[in-house]
């Protein structure tokens, strides 16, 4: 007997970011042609169609009265959020579909809808990094965590925005079929392949297929988290009670690089977003780890043949700056604290080219 098909319920209004519906709903639609079963449907708080943010318009499927009870229940952002007050008629929808459901989530500001019922209170969320201070702000009782690209609180998820949407989908469905068969959908979508929840917002996309390995999923957790943390190839290795090793051979089979070359190469990526933040290059390399700025300004050179300071003027990001920080004792600058060396037996300098990742 065929197994009863997985039902996701999406609802959305007028104003819904467009990318928020679709994005999640083409990686369900192509997990189904993969050999997955979900059953998508689109609905409103009056059965009417509704315009998206793009003013592209949604032929939906009715009212979530007249549905059964999903499985998976997509709350979406838009752009009216947090600007204006939920509208009651979508309140009610959501005090609808939330009990029936076996899992909540949202997407970028959706999480202001969910908040707006209470369905925040104290769980671990995030949303959207330019209005994470806001939901902070309304809902004292959450932990807002504004790094993240999805958290996961028991049967309720919250995402970042727009496309933070397709990693969430995929969370998704590797709790569903696993992650090869999410590893696949990232694939045929042309997407970053998974990135773990928790991880920082600015964190570079595992290049290649995500680690098999628990134990090695585990390290990139790790780092990812932290890029300014000591992971020597010692220290990481204590932490999966390993042999260097036998760590090293993990990081060649299944990512294709050494640990000290990822670690960089995750420090690299992490300079690149916040030099396109406004920050200053000497600012940047503390924050992304780096040992120092000669470091950081080495790596630049050798992977972009050109400075930090070119690279910022060259992609007209100098003037950006990021948010004012926060009142919520809950978001906060990374720590400051010195960077350990990356190493994994030899110095910094003295690292050939055969042996890493190669970017373009």
């Amino acid at each position: 007997m065929r197994p009863q098909a997985h039902r996701v319920a999406i609802l959305v209004y007028d104003g819904v970011k467009l990318l928020d519906v679709a994005g999640p709903a083409d990686a369900f639609a192509e997990a189904n042609r993969l050999g997955a079963d979900y059953q998508i449907t689109l609905l409103s708080s009056t059965g009417a169609d509704v315009t998206s943010s793009t003013g592209i318009r949604l032929a939906v499927d009715g009212p979530p009265a007249t549905q059964p009870d999903p499985d998976t229940f997509l709350m979406p952002g838009g752009d009216i959020y947090p600007r204006t007050a939920v509208t009651p008629d979508v309140l009610e929808a959501v005090r609808d579909l939330a009990p029936r459901s076996r899992r909540v989530a949202s997407i970028c500001s959706g999480a202001f809808v969910l908040g707006a019922i209470g369905l925040l209170d104290g769980k671990r969320a995030t949303t959207h990094w330019k209005i994470t201070h806001e939901l902070a702000a309304r809902h004292p009782t959450t932990r807002v965590e504004p790094d993240a690209i999805y958290v996961r609180d028991g049967s309720l998820y919250t995402s970042a925005g727009v496309t933070a949407g397709i990693d969430l989908a995929l969370a998704l469905i590797e709790d569903d079929h696993g992650p090869d068969l999410s590893r696949d959908v990232a694939r045929a979508l042309v997407v970053y392949l998974q990135r773990a929840g928790g991880q920082s917002q600015f964190s570079a996309p595992l290049q290649g297929p995500p680690p098999r390995s628990p134990a090695l999923r585990r390290v990139v957790d790790r780092v990812t988290a932290d890029p300014a943390g000591n992971h020597s190839l010692g220290e990481l290795a204590g932490h999966l009670h390993l042999s260097p090793r036998h760590l090293t051979r993990l990081f060649r089979d299944e990512l294709s690089t050494t640990p000290a070359r990822y670690v960089e190469s995750i420090r690299f990526d992490i300079a690149k977003a916040l030099l396109d933040q406004g920050h200053t290059a000497t600012r940047t390399a503390h924050l992304a780890g780096f040992p120092s700025y000669e470091s950081m300004r080495r790596v630049f050179t050798r992977e972009l043949s050109i400075s930090p300071a070119a690279y910022q003027r060259r992609f007209n990001t100098a003037h950006r700056h990021t948010a004012p920080p926060t009142t919520n004792a809950d978001i906060h600058e990374p720590d400051a604290k010195k960077a350990a060396p990356i190493t994994d037996g030899r110095t910094e300098g003295a690292r050939g080219d055969g042996d890493g990742l190669h970017r373009s």
